[in-house]
Protein backbone atom coordinates (compact mmCIF):
# COMPACT_ATOMS: atom_id res chain seq x y z
CA UNK A 1 0.00 0.00 0.00
CA UNK A 2 1.13 3.14 -0.91
CA UNK A 3 -0.33 5.46 1.86
CA UNK A 4 -1.90 7.53 -1.60
CA UNK A 5 -4.86 5.37 -2.28
CA UNK A 6 -8.11 6.76 -1.84
CA UNK A 7 -9.32 5.34 1.95
CA UNK A 8 -10.83 1.81 2.32
CA UNK A 9 -11.61 0.38 5.45
CA UNK A 10 -9.96 -2.91 5.92
CA UNK A 11 -11.29 -6.18 7.01
CA UNK A 12 -9.98 -9.62 7.98
CA UNK A 13 -10.62 -11.26 4.16
CA UNK A 14 -8.86 -8.03 2.71
CA UNK A 15 -5.54 -7.20 5.05
CA UNK A 16 -3.49 -9.22 3.78
CA UNK A 17 -3.85 -8.94 0.14
CA UNK A 18 -3.36 -5.09 0.90
CA UNK A 19 -0.76 -4.53 3.90
CA UNK A 20 1.19 -7.82 2.37
CA UNK A 21 3.81 -5.36 0.90
CA UNK A 22 4.04 -3.41 3.80
CA UNK A 23 7.77 -3.80 5.23
CA UNK A 24 7.54 -2.68 9.19
CA UNK A 25 4.62 -5.22 9.05
CA UNK A 26 6.45 -8.29 7.08
CA UNK A 27 9.89 -7.42 9.31
CA UNK A 28 7.85 -8.14 12.44
CA UNK A 29 5.52 -11.12 11.45
CA UNK A 30 6.89 -12.56 8.01
CA UNK A 31 6.67 -11.85 4.37
CA UNK A 32 4.65 -14.81 3.62
CA UNK A 33 1.16 -13.55 3.91
CA UNK A 34 -0.37 -17.33 3.26
CA UNK A 35 0.93 -18.05 6.86
CA UNK A 36 -0.68 -14.93 8.37
CA UNK A 37 -4.27 -15.16 10.50
CA UNK A 38 -6.03 -11.77 10.97
CA UNK A 39 -8.41 -11.39 14.14
CA UNK A 40 -10.44 -8.03 14.48
CA UNK A 41 -11.16 -7.93 17.71
CA UNK A 42 -12.05 -4.30 18.32
CA UNK A 43 -14.14 -3.77 20.90
CA UNK A 44 -14.13 0.09 21.30
CA UNK A 45 -16.49 2.64 20.34
CA UNK A 46 -14.65 3.88 17.41
CA UNK A 47 -11.99 1.71 15.29
CA UNK A 48 -11.34 -1.89 13.68
CA UNK A 49 -8.34 -3.41 15.66
CA UNK A 50 -6.95 -6.47 13.94
CA UNK A 51 -4.20 -8.62 15.38
CA UNK A 52 -2.45 -10.11 12.33
CA UNK A 53 -0.03 -13.12 13.14
CA UNK A 54 2.63 -14.82 10.47
CA UNK A 55 5.62 -16.99 10.66
CA UNK A 56 8.00 -14.31 12.73
CA UNK A 57 5.56 -12.97 15.17
CA UNK A 58 2.37 -10.39 15.55
CA UNK A 59 1.19 -6.91 15.28
CA UNK A 60 -1.50 -4.79 15.79
CA UNK A 61 -2.87 -2.92 12.81
CA UNK A 62 -5.22 -0.23 14.02
CA UNK A 63 -7.49 1.45 11.66
CA UNK A 64 -10.17 4.67 12.08
CA UNK A 65 -13.64 4.40 10.20
CA UNK A 66 -15.39 8.12 9.62
CA UNK A 67 -17.73 7.47 11.87
CA UNK A 68 -18.56 6.40 15.19
CA UNK A 69 -18.54 2.62 15.31
CA UNK A 70 -20.58 2.06 18.30
CA UNK A 71 -23.18 4.57 16.91
CA UNK A 72 -22.78 3.97 12.84
CA UNK A 73 -22.69 5.97 9.79
CA UNK A 74 -25.27 8.01 10.81
CA UNK A 75 -22.42 9.84 12.94
CA UNK A 76 -19.55 11.02 11.02
CA UNK A 77 -16.06 11.41 12.58
CA UNK A 78 -12.91 12.68 10.84
CA UNK A 79 -10.36 9.80 9.92
CA UNK A 80 -7.42 12.60 10.97
CA UNK A 81 -8.08 10.90 14.88
CA UNK A 82 -5.51 8.74 14.09
CA UNK A 83 -2.82 11.27 13.24
CA UNK A 84 -3.18 12.69 16.55
CA UNK A 85 -3.18 9.21 18.15
CA UNK A 86 -0.17 8.44 16.34
CA UNK A 87 1.43 12.11 17.41
CA UNK A 88 0.26 11.26 21.42
CA UNK A 89 2.03 7.79 21.10
CA UNK A 90 5.55 9.62 20.08
CA UNK A 91 5.42 11.84 22.46
CA UNK A 92 4.22 9.79 25.18
CA UNK A 93 6.74 7.30 24.52
CA UNK A 94 9.80 10.13 24.44
CA UNK A 95 8.35 11.78 28.11
CA UNK A 96 7.49 8.47 29.38
CA UNK A 97 9.47 5.87 27.97
CA UNK A 98 8.27 1.78 27.70
CA UNK A 99 4.77 3.10 28.58
CA UNK A 100 2.81 2.52 25.07
CA UNK A 101 3.06 -0.01 22.66
CA UNK A 102 6.02 0.76 20.02
CA UNK A 103 4.79 2.15 16.59
CA UNK A 104 5.78 0.02 13.58
CA UNK A 105 4.06 2.02 11.00
CA UNK A 106 1.90 5.05 10.25
CA UNK A 107 -0.15 5.86 7.15
CA UNK A 108 -1.90 8.96 7.07
CA UNK A 109 -4.27 8.38 3.78
CA UNK A 110 -5.48 5.18 5.22
CA UNK A 111 -5.93 6.63 8.69
CA UNK A 112 -4.16 3.22 10.29
CA UNK A 113 -1.48 2.57 12.51
CA UNK A 114 0.65 -0.65 13.02
CA UNK A 115 2.39 -1.10 16.58
CA UNK A 116 3.17 -3.71 19.13
CA UNK A 117 1.15 -6.74 20.15
CA UNK A 118 0.71 -6.75 23.79
CA UNK A 119 1.10 -9.93 24.77
CA UNK A 120 0.03 -12.24 27.10
CA UNK A 121 -1.50 -8.18 28.68
CA UNK A 122 -5.10 -8.16 28.99
CA UNK A 123 -7.19 -4.97 29.49
CA UNK A 124 -6.91 -3.23 33.13
CA UNK A 125 -11.17 -3.52 33.33
CA UNK A 126 -11.35 -7.18 32.54
CA UNK A 127 -8.55 -7.77 35.22
CA UNK A 128 -10.16 -5.85 37.42
CA UNK A 129 -13.71 -7.43 36.55
CA UNK A 130 -12.02 -11.16 37.23
CA UNK A 131 -10.79 -9.85 40.84
CA UNK A 132 -7.21 -9.74 40.02
CA UNK A 133 -4.98 -7.57 42.35
CA UNK A 134 -2.07 -6.52 40.58
CA UNK A 135 0.82 -5.27 42.43
CA UNK A 136 1.97 -2.79 39.81
CA UNK A 137 -0.65 -0.60 38.42
CA UNK A 138 -0.43 2.27 40.62
CA UNK A 139 3.54 2.48 40.48
CA UNK A 140 3.23 2.76 36.73
CA UNK A 141 0.08 5.00 35.81
CA UNK A 142 1.15 6.81 38.41
CA UNK A 143 4.66 7.75 36.91
CA UNK A 144 3.01 7.66 33.36
CA UNK A 145 0.44 10.88 34.18
CA UNK A 146 3.16 12.71 36.42
CA UNK A 147 5.93 12.05 33.30
CA UNK A 148 3.32 12.79 30.25
CA UNK A 149 1.80 15.64 31.99
CA UNK A 150 4.65 17.53 33.46
CA UNK A 151 6.72 16.92 30.42
CA UNK A 152 4.30 18.05 28.13
CA UNK A 153 3.61 21.16 29.60
CA UNK A 154 5.24 25.07 29.85
CA UNK A 155 7.09 23.84 32.90
CA UNK A 156 9.38 21.89 30.66
CA UNK A 157 9.19 22.60 27.47
CA UNK A 158 10.42 24.94 25.54
CA UNK A 159 7.73 27.79 24.61
CA UNK A 160 8.40 27.44 20.28
CA UNK A 161 8.35 23.68 20.95
CA UNK A 162 4.70 23.48 23.34
CA UNK A 163 2.87 25.96 21.55
CA UNK A 164 3.57 24.47 17.94
CA UNK A 165 2.53 21.44 19.67
CA UNK A 166 -0.32 23.31 20.97
CA UNK A 167 -1.45 24.28 17.49
CA UNK A 168 -0.51 20.92 15.90
CA UNK A 169 -3.37 19.24 18.57
CA UNK A 170 -5.86 21.83 18.46
CA UNK A 171 -6.93 20.81 15.65
CA UNK A 172 -8.65 17.55 17.20
CA UNK A 173 -11.72 19.63 17.14
CA UNK A 174 -14.17 16.64 17.00
CA UNK A 175 -13.37 14.10 19.59
CA UNK A 176 -12.94 17.89 21.95
CA UNK A 177 -16.36 17.78 21.07
CA UNK A 178 -17.47 14.52 22.01
CA UNK A 179 -15.97 15.10 25.73
CA UNK A 180 -17.22 18.31 25.80
CA UNK A 181 -20.49 17.07 25.28
CA UNK A 182 -20.81 13.22 26.34
CA UNK A 183 -18.85 14.22 29.91
CA UNK A 184 -19.79 17.19 30.76
CA UNK A 185 -23.20 17.61 28.52
CA UNK A 186 -24.96 15.04 28.06
CA UNK A 187 -25.16 13.28 31.34
CA UNK A 188 -27.29 16.47 33.22
CA UNK A 189 -30.27 16.09 30.92
CA UNK A 190 -32.52 13.38 28.86
CA UNK A 191 -30.05 13.73 26.18
CA UNK A 192 -31.01 11.97 22.49
CA UNK A 193 -28.18 9.25 22.98
CA UNK A 194 -27.80 8.54 26.66
CA UNK A 195 -29.17 5.51 28.19
CA UNK A 196 -29.09 4.49 31.89
CA UNK A 197 -30.36 0.63 33.47
CA UNK A 198 -34.42 1.66 33.46
CA UNK A 199 -36.82 2.25 35.73
CA UNK A 200 -34.48 0.95 38.61
CA UNK A 201 -32.73 4.20 37.85
CA UNK A 202 -35.09 6.18 36.81
CA UNK A 203 -35.65 8.15 40.45
CA UNK A 204 -31.84 8.56 40.74
CA UNK A 205 -31.46 9.74 37.50
CA UNK A 206 -34.73 13.03 37.60
CA UNK A 207 -33.08 13.83 40.74
CA UNK A 208 -29.65 14.11 39.33
CA UNK A 209 -30.86 15.86 36.56
CA UNK A 210 -32.75 18.33 38.65
CA UNK A 211 -29.52 19.12 41.10
CA UNK A 212 -28.32 22.55 40.39
CA UNK A 213 -25.63 22.55 42.59
CA UNK A 214 -24.40 19.69 40.49
CA UNK A 215 -25.14 20.86 36.71
CA UNK A 216 -23.03 24.24 37.71
CA UNK A 217 -20.23 22.28 38.73
CA UNK A 218 -20.43 20.31 35.55
CA UNK A 219 -20.44 23.62 33.41
CA UNK A 220 -17.31 24.92 35.52
CA UNK A 221 -15.20 22.02 34.85
CA UNK A 222 -16.49 21.91 31.42
CA UNK A 223 -14.73 25.48 31.01
CA UNK A 224 -11.81 24.52 33.13
CA UNK A 225 -11.69 21.55 30.61
CA UNK A 226 -11.92 23.84 27.07
CA UNK A 227 -10.30 27.18 28.66
CA UNK A 228 -6.99 25.68 30.65
CA UNK A 229 -4.44 24.39 28.27
CA UNK A 230 -1.64 23.44 30.27
CA UNK A 231 -0.41 20.35 29.00
CA UNK A 232 -0.61 17.51 26.66
CA UNK A 233 -3.47 15.04 27.78
CA UNK A 234 -3.88 11.40 26.65
CA UNK A 235 -7.72 12.30 27.08
CA UNK A 236 -9.13 9.23 27.78
CA UNK A 237 -7.22 7.43 30.51
CA UNK A 238 -9.54 5.05 31.99
CA UNK A 239 -9.37 1.27 32.83
CA UNK A 240 -10.18 0.12 29.16
CA UNK A 241 -7.60 2.06 27.45
CA UNK A 242 -4.55 0.64 29.65
CA UNK A 243 -3.10 -3.38 28.96
CA UNK A 244 -1.70 -5.22 31.92
CA UNK A 245 0.56 -8.41 32.99
CA UNK A 246 1.26 -8.57 36.89
CA UNK A 247 4.98 -7.00 35.76
CA UNK A 248 4.10 -4.78 33.17
CA UNK A 249 1.38 -1.79 32.37
CA UNK A 250 1.15 -0.28 28.99
CA UNK A 251 -1.07 2.76 28.07
CA UNK A 252 -2.56 2.55 24.56
CA UNK A 253 -5.42 4.47 22.78
CA UNK A 254 -4.73 8.30 23.25
CA UNK A 255 -6.64 9.48 19.93
CA UNK A 256 -8.76 12.16 22.11
CA UNK A 257 -5.13 13.75 22.83
CA UNK A 258 -5.06 17.17 22.93
CA UNK A 259 -3.81 20.34 25.52
CA UNK A 260 -6.34 20.60 28.59
CA UNK A 261 -6.10 20.63 32.21
CA UNK A 262 -2.98 18.58 34.16
CA UNK A 263 -5.90 17.38 36.42
CA UNK A 264 -8.35 15.64 33.78
CA UNK A 265 -6.17 12.76 32.85
CA UNK A 266 -5.79 11.85 36.89
CA UNK A 267 -9.49 12.19 37.35
CA UNK A 268 -10.60 10.43 34.65
CA UNK A 269 -8.73 7.38 35.72
CA UNK A 270 -8.94 7.92 39.33
CA UNK A 271 -12.73 7.10 38.73
CA UNK A 272 -12.90 4.20 37.06
CA UNK A 273 -11.03 2.47 40.18
CA UNK A 274 -13.76 4.22 42.16
CA UNK A 275 -16.56 2.81 39.79
CA UNK A 276 -14.64 -0.92 39.64
CA UNK A 277 -14.88 -0.25 43.87
CA UNK A 278 -18.78 0.12 43.24
CA UNK A 279 -19.17 -2.35 41.12
CA UNK A 280 -17.81 -5.29 42.80
CA UNK A 281 -21.08 -6.17 44.57
CA UNK A 282 -22.02 -7.19 41.23
CA UNK A 283 -19.28 -9.23 41.16
CA UNK A 284 -19.30 -11.78 44.11
CA UNK A 285 -20.82 -15.09 42.37
CA UNK A 286 -18.14 -16.84 43.22
CA UNK A 287 -17.49 -15.49 47.22
CA UNK A 288 -17.16 -12.14 48.92
CA UNK A 289 -14.95 -9.21 46.97
CA UNK A 290 -14.13 -7.40 50.45
CA UNK A 291 -10.02 -7.99 49.73
CA UNK A 292 -10.78 -6.38 46.02
CA UNK A 293 -13.00 -3.66 46.87
CA UNK A 294 -9.68 -3.10 49.76
CA UNK A 295 -7.03 -3.49 47.49
CA UNK A 296 -9.00 -0.89 44.58
CA UNK A 297 -9.00 1.59 47.21
CA UNK A 298 -5.16 1.06 48.17
CA UNK A 299 -4.46 1.99 44.32
CA UNK A 300 -6.07 5.09 44.32
CA UNK A 301 -4.03 6.02 47.19
CA UNK A 302 -1.05 4.79 45.79
CA UNK A 303 -2.00 6.00 42.45
CA UNK A 304 -2.02 9.80 43.62
CA UNK A 305 0.71 9.33 45.88
CA UNK A 306 3.11 8.09 43.09
CA UNK A 307 1.47 10.86 40.95
CA UNK A 308 2.61 13.22 43.59
CA UNK A 309 5.66 12.18 44.89
CA UNK A 310 6.93 11.96 40.93
CA UNK A 311 5.17 15.29 39.88
CA UNK A 312 7.27 17.12 42.53
CA UNK A 313 10.50 15.05 41.71
CA UNK A 314 10.44 16.48 38.17
CA UNK A 315 9.59 20.04 39.12
CA UNK A 316 12.40 20.42 41.25
CA UNK A 317 14.53 18.55 38.92
CA UNK A 318 13.04 19.39 34.74
CA UNK A 319 11.39 22.54 35.81
CA UNK A 320 12.81 24.26 32.29
CA UNK A 321 10.46 26.14 30.67
CA UNK A 322 8.89 29.53 30.98
CA UNK A 323 6.30 28.77 34.30
CA UNK A 324 7.73 29.31 37.75
CA UNK A 325 11.34 29.89 36.49
CA UNK A 326 14.28 28.67 38.62
CA UNK A 327 15.56 32.34 37.76
CA UNK A 328 12.68 33.72 40.04
CA UNK A 329 13.46 31.13 42.77
CA UNK A 330 15.99 28.48 43.80
CA UNK A 331 18.51 30.93 41.88
CA UNK A 332 17.69 33.52 44.17
CA UNK A 333 18.41 31.32 46.98
CA UNK A 334 14.35 30.87 47.37
CA UNK A 335 13.96 27.10 47.58
CA UNK A 336 11.19 27.81 49.34
CA UNK A 337 9.01 30.06 46.97
CA UNK A 338 9.37 27.60 44.43
CA UNK A 339 7.74 24.61 47.14
CA UNK A 340 4.65 27.47 47.86
CA UNK A 341 4.69 27.12 43.92
CA UNK A 342 4.16 23.72 43.65
CA UNK A 343 1.93 23.11 46.73
CA UNK A 344 -0.31 25.71 44.97
CA UNK A 345 -0.58 23.85 41.95
CA UNK A 346 -0.70 20.76 43.18
CA UNK A 347 -3.56 21.77 45.37
CA UNK A 348 -5.33 22.67 42.25
CA UNK A 349 -5.14 19.63 40.48
CA UNK A 350 -6.36 17.72 43.57
CA UNK A 351 -9.60 19.82 43.69
CA UNK A 352 -10.03 19.67 39.98
CA UNK A 353 -9.41 15.98 39.67
CA UNK A 354 -11.58 15.29 42.08
CA UNK A 355 -14.59 17.02 39.91
CA UNK A 356 -13.35 15.37 36.54
CA UNK A 357 -13.81 12.09 38.40
CA UNK A 358 -17.38 12.48 40.13
CA UNK A 359 -18.54 14.03 35.87
CA UNK A 360 -16.88 10.80 34.42
CA UNK A 361 -18.18 8.17 36.88
CA UNK A 362 -21.86 10.22 36.03
CA UNK A 363 -21.04 9.79 31.94
CA UNK A 364 -20.14 6.26 32.60
CA UNK A 365 -23.63 5.36 34.14
CA UNK A 366 -25.72 8.08 32.11
CA UNK A 367 -24.71 8.74 28.90
CA UNK A 368 -23.82 7.11 25.98
CA UNK A 369 -20.91 4.96 26.51
CA UNK A 370 -20.87 2.91 29.42
CA UNK A 371 -18.36 0.75 31.17
CA UNK A 372 -18.34 -3.32 31.39
CA UNK A 373 -17.68 -3.18 35.21
CA UNK A 374 -21.38 -2.56 35.43
CA UNK A 375 -22.64 -3.59 32.49
CA UNK A 376 -21.33 -7.22 32.63
CA UNK A 377 -23.91 -7.83 36.38
CA UNK A 378 -26.57 -9.59 34.73
CA UNK A 379 -28.97 -8.68 37.53
CA UNK A 380 -30.43 -5.21 36.76
CA UNK A 381 -31.43 -4.84 40.34
CA UNK A 382 -28.10 -5.44 41.45
CA UNK A 383 -26.19 -3.49 39.04
CA UNK A 384 -28.80 -0.26 39.24
CA UNK A 385 -27.70 -0.54 43.27
CA UNK A 386 -24.09 -0.50 42.22
CA UNK A 387 -25.13 2.11 39.78
CA UNK A 388 -27.08 4.44 41.95
CA UNK A 389 -24.42 4.25 45.03
CA UNK A 390 -21.56 5.01 42.67
CA UNK A 391 -23.42 8.12 41.00
CA UNK A 392 -24.29 9.26 44.57
CA UNK A 393 -20.17 9.52 45.06
CA UNK A 394 -19.66 11.27 42.08
CA UNK A 395 -22.21 14.00 42.85
CA UNK A 396 -20.63 14.43 46.47
CA UNK A 397 -17.01 14.48 45.14
CA UNK A 398 -18.22 16.94 42.12
CA UNK A 399 -20.39 19.43 43.80
CA UNK A 400 -17.77 19.58 47.27
CA UNK A 401 -14.88 19.12 45.89
CA UNK A 402 -13.53 22.31 47.43
CA UNK A 403 -13.98 20.77 51.34
CA UNK A 404 -12.59 17.42 50.66
CA UNK A 405 -8.71 17.41 51.60
CA UNK A 406 -7.18 13.83 51.37
CA UNK A 407 -7.80 10.82 48.94
CA UNK A 408 -8.72 8.87 52.74
CA UNK A 409 -11.47 11.31 53.37
CA UNK A 410 -12.58 10.24 49.68
CA UNK A 411 -12.15 6.66 50.20
CA UNK A 412 -14.16 6.84 53.54
CA UNK A 413 -16.92 8.41 51.73
CA UNK A 414 -16.88 5.56 49.18
CA UNK A 415 -17.05 2.98 52.09
CA UNK A 416 -19.34 4.65 53.85
CA UNK A 417 -22.14 4.72 50.71
CA UNK A 418 -21.24 1.20 49.32
CA UNK A 419 -22.13 -0.25 52.61
CA UNK A 420 -25.54 1.50 52.22
CA UNK A 421 -29.18 -0.72 51.72
CA UNK A 422 -30.73 -0.43 48.75
CA UNK A 423 -30.48 2.50 45.92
Amino acid sequence: MTGKLPFEALSVDTLAARLGANDALCSHIGKDTSRWKVREVGDGNLNLVFIVEGATGAAVVKQALPYVRLVGDSWPLPLKRSFFEYHALTRQEARAPGSVPAIHHFDESQALIIMEYLSPHIILRRALIEGRQLPNIARDIGLFMARTLFRGSDLHMATKDRKADLALFADNVELCDITENLVFSDPYFDAKMNRHTSPQLDSVVAELRADRDLKVEAQRLKHIFAANAETLLHGDLHSGSIMVTETETRMIDPEFAFYGPIAFDVGMLLANFWMAFFSQRGHEQNGKRDTMRAYLLDVTVDTWSVFRTEFSHLWRTERTGMLYQKSLFEDQGDRLGAEQALDHMLHQVWTDMLGFAGVEVHRRILGLAHNADFETIADEDLRATCEAKALKFGRHIAVNRRQIHSIDEVNKLATLIEQENGI
